[in-house]
């Protein structure tokens, strides 16, 4: 499997100028358990002839791919220059313009904090057909693997996705609407700021003993839960240094974490299953 190109302008010579042009898929590969792959992105996957990917993007589901695949890996590491989104944006549509049928693969959902919008919004733009493939979500994916409901009829009526990264680093939260009670919220790429959005929401009101999760490499065999609270999440992230990827989960809903009940591999296991087991 091929996964670095040093010349693109060879890549993107059209392989037959009689032969039409090409179409996207934008594919979302889930939170990084290959199991978790829907159907259809897994049949997408096995026959792909170009795949353009991330770097969320697992080892597993990776090895899905078939080894005739060209992989061209876009994804952008912290601190590190990759390609820019136009640059992606343009290398999709070049590449579907030379005749080839393009896998774009996300992690987790193309649609939820992956810019899978822009770049429909490019392709559709230059006349290039795009499907979209949904996948599961890191929240989702991730707070199941850990067994923390997102939502219960108890302490958390609604839900909130919330980026942790802002267009120029720092987020500025919506201060209003997440001082609300009885709400779940999920940061994704909040490692890096997690001090200020722990001040931020402190100063709008989140009681300090809020309990706060922070799941790394959810669904992966080398998952790791974290728990602390939102005073103390600062000092958490700095003795603990969870990398990326890894999720921001604050809200009551936390304490239903119960860390004897999960298997060490990662791998989610359900309550039932294993009180059956030790019965």
């Amino acid at each position: 499997m091929t996964r670095a190109i040093d010349s693109l302008d060879k890549l993107l010579a059209p392989v037959d100028p009689a032969k039409p042009q090409g179409a996207v898929w934008l594919v979302g590969a889930g939170p990084g358990d290959v199991e978790l792959l829907t159907v259809k992105a897994l049949r997408l996957l096995q026959r792909a002839e170009v795949v353009v990917y991330d770097r969320l993007v697992s080892e597993a589901v990776m090895a899905e791919v078939p080894e005739s695949a060209l992989c061209i890996d876009v994804g952008k590491q912290p601190g590190q220059h990759g390609l820019k989104q136009a640059q992606i944006n343009k290398l999709l549509v070049d590449l579907a313009r030379s005749g080839r049928n393009v896998i774009r693969l996300k992690g987790g959902d193309p649609f939820i904090f992956g810019r899978g919008g822009e770049e429909m919004v490019s392709l559709q733009a230059a006349g290039i057909r795009c499907e979209v493939v949904p996948g599961i979500t890191a929240a989702v994916g991730c707070a199941a693997a850990s067994g923390i409901p997102l939502t219960h009829r108890d302490c958390a009526q609604s839900l909130r996705l919330i980026t942790g990264h802002g267009r120029r680093g720092e987020p500025q939260l919506d201060a209003a609407a997440l001082s609300a009670v009885n709400q779940t919220l999920v940061f994704y790429m909040g490692l890096s700021w997690s001090a200020s959005i722990s001040a931020q929401l402190q100063a709008q009101g989140r009681d300090p003993e809020t309990p706060v999760a922070i799941i790394e490499k959810g669904t992966r065999p080398d998952q790791r839960v974290l728990i602390t609270t939102l005073g103390g999440l600062a000092e958490t992230v700095a003795r603990d240094q969870p990398v990326s990827p890894s999720l921001l989960v604050v809200g009551e809903v936390v304490r239903f974490y119960r860390a004897d009940l999960q298997v060490r591999s990662g791998k989610p296991v359900s309550r039932c299953a294993v009180q059956e087991r030790s019965a």
